[in-house]
């Protein structure tokens, strides 16, 4: 019965969404209502379970002696599964204008709620071994989602997406099995579980195997490339899925392997966690120069999104709580952030057909509200104060800074260098919608407006005030996720 309470919002979902395809239904409005109703009533519950719930594990399955799949509630599940719980049915809402007329209609909303589960079970895993099963699961509902158009170029994008992702849990696998050997059959323990028993040295390789491969949807260099190709799904798919879900499964799973698998004692100082924490920095650097190169305006989005994962890896990789916290809070802020750019781009998208960013000069005017959140949303993620993109940033400078080391000072230095590239990918597409060159306004001779219906515009609102709730009052957050670092 106790083992219930964690399989119904994930199975709710999954079945839910499945449920979607053979049902049939006849018209838009009729499927929109039981999606929409099935998103909601997981999100209650797992409301229910992260207040009411005493987070005690519950074994479901033991398939061999140390494999099992286990379910428990701590602080980190309640960062991940609250996150996602607030955002989902939101998106659902843009999904519903922005998919209207699409071809494949059910098929999509089916994998679109379906996901929803499977990245439930994600934040409630126990063990390694669970969590690597619905990582697994996450990549395979996912791929019809990025290949949904079916075009050349989306089907180009799922067939990369799933031999990264794929080819990323491969390398995942070694630490899985060491980890489940050595330590506690994986489950997972605030400063880490392992035993001896194995040679040092193989724990580190099997660590770094484990960052690397669990990075991939964390879109860490070399294994970032997928990210900006599966721009190509629609923008519901890209916001959602590639902005939060996906891409922050894997640093939560990174999250996960350091802080309760492995822990600080073993890697601090060690050859892995400099590797690790070097590849972050040169990740968020290279990344955010990809971004200023970039034309396609989803793409240079996405871009920013591989940059700004790696601030959440840098910050974990620094192993000090400071660290871990602030790891934590630019997973949360920068979800809400990038949430709302994504939507605002994909409505310029939408209603006008246009994808590059040489388009976009003058649309503001037509498009005052959508282009209006999307300045604040690029305010944020640049790190100017009263944002919440400013306290995470913060907080992540002043962890480097107390870290003390050689890398710490080069992290620091190269999230002021990419901070200042953001500005410039980011602001300068607000530049162009509303003050064009003169003569270079694309849409001086459209008549009327070019707005997103309530139903686009209702999110991107919502994200955007959050944005500015969370950077003038950051202080419970911040409370809560410095106390989750420190395992209290």
């Amino acid at each position: 019965m106790k083992g219930l309470i964690y399989l119904l919002p994930i199975l709710l979902p999954v079945i839910g969404g499945y449920a979607i395809i053979p049902l049939g239904f006849k018209d838009d409005r009729s499927r929109n209502i039981y999606a929409e109703t099935i998103v909601c009533l997981t999100s209650v519950i797992v409301w229910c379970i992260l207040l009411l719930g005493d987070g005690a594990p519950v074994s479901i399955y033991s398939f061999t002696r140390g494999f099992s799949v286990d379910f428990h509630m701590d602080a980190l599940t309640k960062l991940f599964a609250g996150m996602i719980s607030v955002m989902w049915p939101l998106v659902m809402l843009y999904a519903f204008s922005y998919m209207k007329g699409a071809k494949r209609r059910h098929t999509f909303f089916a994998f679109y709620v379906m996901t929803y589960g499977i990245t439930l079970g994600i934040a409630f895993a126990r063990n390694m071994t669970t969590l690597y099963v619905f990582y697994e699961m996450l990549s395979l509902v996912t791929i019809p989602l990025v290949a949904h158009y079916q075009d050349h170029e989306s089907l180009y994008a799922g067939r990369k997406y799933a031999a990264y992702t794929i080819g990323g849990a491969s390398l995942a696998f070694f630490a899985v099995v060491m980890t489940t050997v050595y330590g506690d059959a994986g489950n997972f323990a605030y400063g880490g579980n392992l035993g001896s028993g194995a040679a040092a040295g193989m724990l580190l390789t099997a660590y770094v195997f484990g960052f690397f491969g669990f990075g991939t949807k964390a879109a860490v260099f070399p294994l970032h490339n997928w990210l900006p190709t599966a721009s190509a799904a629609p923008t519901p798919v890209t916001a959602l899925l590639h902005a939060v879900a996906v891409v922050n499964a894997g640093v939560f799973a990174v999250m996960r392997l350091t802080w309760y698998t492995f822990g600080p004692e073993i890697l601090l100082g060690t050859w892995a966690q400099k590797l690790c924490l070097a590849a972050a920095e040169v990740t968020l650097v290279f990344a955010a120069v990809m971004a200023l190169r970039e034309r396609h305006f989803k793409r240079r989005l996405a871009y920013s999104t591989v940059s700004n994962l790696s601030y959440m890896l840098y910050g974990v990789m620094l192993l000090n709580t400071d660290g871990f916290a602030a790891g934590m809070t630019h997973m949360l802020f920068h979800g809400i952030i990038k949430m709302s750019l994504f939507l605002c781009a994909g409505a310029f998208m939408h209603r006008t057909g246009n994808a590059y960013i040489y388009e976009i000069n003058g649309v503001g005017r037509k498009m005052p509200v959508t282009f209006a959140f999307y300045t604040l949303g690029a305010l944020s993620l640049t790190g100017i104060p009263l944002f919440c993109g400013f306290v995470s940033k913060w907080q992540l400078l002043l962890a480097g800074a107390r870290a003390g080391t050689g890398l710490a000072y080069a992290g620091m230095a190269a999230l002021i260098i990419a901070a200042f590239l953001c500005a410039m990918y980011t602001l300068t597409v607000s530049v162009r919608a509303f003050f064009p060159m003169e003569g270079k306004d694309r849409y001086a001779d459209v008549p009327g407006s070019l707005e997103a219906d309530r139903m686009m515009l209702a999110p991107i609102v919502v994200f955007g005030i959050v944005n500015i709730l969370f950077g003038i009052f950051p202080g419970p957050v911040l409370d809560f996720l410095q106390r989750a670092a420190a395992g209290l």
